[in-house]
């Protein structure tokens, strides 16, 4: 194959016979890696607080806690239990848990009592619900206001903020913690103009915690702001007491490493696949469907390390299909090694990761929190 095989390739991996495909490779000298750039970039590791949905592995949440964090962000109740497992220090549910996840919240402030768990509300019939069920089990729950800064996907309308906060602290059980904001709408490959969205959108979260202390409590000047992403992490990073909330720089992907090059990290999860087929002079197939790689952008969804030239013209559930320049260059069993465009959800495809170390694959952790349910 007339590709990158480079023996000092640092995605080559040694033993690669062993591994079946497609598989989740992830590299933990390179995770390792990415943790101390994130924590380098903050005032101090206590104002990051990293969201474990890109990685859903105890291990990888392991390795950050070894590293000094204390605090996460997770999006399922099974992301907050995977975190009560490892007795995490503080963990945010950045949802709001509606139905039987209500429930489920309460049983995991029980079953984990070293782990303070909070949520987000952004209406007071939940934040109601919340006390009820709080009372009831005789437990009190940590909330945060989600506020929308132009994401419009949740969270309340910042004119709205002070009414509900007013509403909440009467509720016994609850207790407001902070203020969270998710900027994911604000991409702009140039910094600059990153910065300038960035900046406005901490200066509305800012304003509304300082009119809560003006015209509410005193104590509101106490509230955390928890903010951003790994896109804006950049920003916030620098600012004084804020909470910063990346996922994806753990692992990174072809998406954000092409639209924030100015961000350090570097690749650290990969899918492999094999050329199952050649097709005609020009066209071969692999394994990689849309049951081994995120499906929901166009294509590509993915791009070889060691087959540039590859470009993905079909897909389906067990099926993808590329054209190449000149398919004598390859043969059927040839290993292709991609970079995800969205690493997040490709990772939700895996039970278990590969883990590679010094180019050789030397273990495996189970994505364990990929399930709806643990044991909560």
């Amino acid at each position: 194959m007339s590709t990158n095989t480079s023996h000092d390739a640092w995605y080559r991996i040694e033993n690669i016979n062993a591994i079946d495909s497609p598989s989740l490779i992830v590299y933990k000298q390179r995770i390792q890696q990415n943790i101390q750039h994130a924590i380098a970039m903050v005032n101090g590791v206590q104002w990051l607080r990293p969201h474990v949905k890109t990685n859903k592995m105890a291990e990888v949440c392991s390795m950050m806690m070894s590293a000094g964090i204390t605090k996460f962000k997770c999006a399922t109740i099974a992301e907050a239990e995977m975190l009560g497992l490892l007795a995490a220090k503080d963990v945010l549910l950045a949802y709001q848990p509606v139905g039987p996840k209500v429930q489920r919240l309460v049983k995991l402030i029980k079953a984990y009592a070293a782990t303070r768990f909070s949520c987000l509300v952004d209406n007071v019939e939940i934040a109601e619900e919340l006390a009820a069920v709080a009372k009831q089990n005789a437990v009190d729950i940590d909330v945060f206001i989600d506020v929308n800064v132009g994401m419009n996907r949740t969270g309340i309308q910042p004119t709205e903020v002070v009414a509900l906060y007013k509403k909440i602290i009467a509720l016994p059980q609850l207790q407001v913690k902070g203020l969270h904001a998710y900027d994911g709408h604000i991409r702009d490959t140039d910094v600059a103009i990153r910065k300038e969205k960035c900046d406005a959108v901490f200066e509305t979260v800012k304003h509304l915690k300082n009119l809560l202390t003006a015209e509410v409590s005193e104590k509101a000047k106490e509230l955390i702001i928890v903010i951003g992403g790994s896109p804006s992490f950049p920003v916030h990073a620098k600012r004084e007491g804020v909470e910063c909330s990346p996922g994806t720089f753990v692992f990174w992907d072809w998406g954000y490493k092409h639209t924030m090059p100015d961000e350090p990290f570097e690749y650290a999860a990969l899918v492999t696949t094999r050329v199952i087929s050649i097709i005609d002079e020009q066209t071969l197939c692999t394994d990689l469907g849309h049951k081994s790689v995120a499906a929901e952008n166009p294509l590509p969804r993915v791009h070889f390390l060691n087959a540039a030239e590859a470009v993905p013209v079909g897909q389906s559930e067990e099926h993808l299909v590329l054209k190449v320049s000149d398919t004598k260059a390859y043969k059927t069993g040839d290993v292709l090694y991609g970079v995800p465009v969205h690493i997040c959800p490709t990772v939700a495809l895996y039970d278990t990761a590969i883990v590679i170390e010094n180019n050789k694959a030397t273990d495996e952790w189970k994505v364990i929190a990929r399930d709806r349910k643990i044991s909560v």
